[in-house]
């Protein structure tokens, strides 16, 4: 070797230790979220805000699907916000995920499939926008085909508004101790005269794993798809002798009816007809849901 040829081993040697420690701490940790393989088609792995990532083996298991549209690009990242700043529950995976049916204009294609890559918590169905012409049971229908071959990924799954906020942990609380097959739980009408109700508004209602499966397969569901959907919904069911576990929640959900502390009682489920910024201002002010924000030098609230 000639005297100006260089030696990169001592260079090598002093860089590689700072290149590692530079990749412990800026390389984001891929365990922070929860990974799932929600769109089966694509097997594109699906987020779990860490809030709703169990620690161990998860004992309880709900899908949430908020029916909504795709122009409302805002409420969804209010929705998502108050979800993930949300207490923890141990030993619960409750996954949240915005249905649309499909996309029409060149820009909802690219800004949604933006909001897939970063959140990976919306579901397009195989249907044209509608609210009571069959979306509730596209839905209800595509969820075991999105899971095919898993044995049961979820114990419950639900259909909200999205103008309804739960609190999840009193939501937990209500489903975790009701059976596990043939159960339809929501909030009854009448609201508050009956133990077993003849359906339960469409606000937020769950059904357990065997009922989406038999809505799935159901000629007569399939057959009676027009209407009030929560109606219809009901109507299956009732038809068919199922959803004989059933239970009311009565005035543990509610629509939004006033602004101060005594309308958002502690054993709240769920508040409705959050239909502007305003209502969702005031409910999440009044559950405290900024609670945890610290002093600091960067804003002034």
């Amino acid at each position: 070797m000639s005297d100006k040829t260089i030696s990169y081993t001592p260079i090598i040697l002093i860089l590689l230790p700072l290149v590692l420690l530079s990749a412990i701490f800026f390389i984001p940790n891929s365990n922070s979220y929860l990974q799932l393989n929600f769109f089966s088609n694509s097997c594109q792995p699906a987020a779990l805000p860490p809030q709703h990532l169990p620690k161990s083996k998860p004992e309880f298991k709900l899908l949430i699907g908020i029916i909504t549209v795709p122009e409302k690009t805002e409420r969804r990242h209010i929705i998502r916000m108050a979800y993930e700043l949300q207490k923890p529950i141990p030993h619960a995976q409750i996954d949240i995920r915005f249905v649309f049916c499909q996309l029409k204009t060149e820009e909802q294609k690219v800004f949604i499939a933006m909001e897939i890559l970063r959140y990976r918590d919306i579901i397009i169905l195989n249907c044209t926008e509608n609210m009571n012409e069959g979306k509730t049971y596209t839905y209800f229908s595509s969820v075991p085909k999105m899971f095919q071959g898993e044995e049961q990924p979820y114990d419950y799954v639900m259909k909200a508004d999205d103008d309804a906020y739960f609190r999840l942990d009193n939501l937990f609380d209500a489903l975790r101790d009701k059976p596990r097959v043939d159960t339809y739980w929501g909030k009854g009408y009448p609201p508050l005269d009956q133990d077993n109700p003849p359906y339960l508004v469409g606000m937020g209602y769950a059904l357990s794993w065997d009922l989406v499966q038999w809505i799935a397969e159901s000629d007569f569901a399939r057959n009676n798809t027009h209407g009030i959907e929560d109606i219809n919904l009901a109507m299956w069911l009732n038809v068919a002798g199922k959803g004989k576990n059933r239970f009311n929640m009565r005035e543990k959900m509610y629509d939004f009816h006033g602004v101060e502390a005594k309308d958002f009682p502690n054993y709240t489920i769920a508040v409705h007809v959050l239909k502007n910024d305003f209502t969702w201002m005031v409910t999440l002010k009044n559950f405290n849901v900024t609670g945890g924000l610290e002093p600091s030098p960067f804003y002034h609230l």
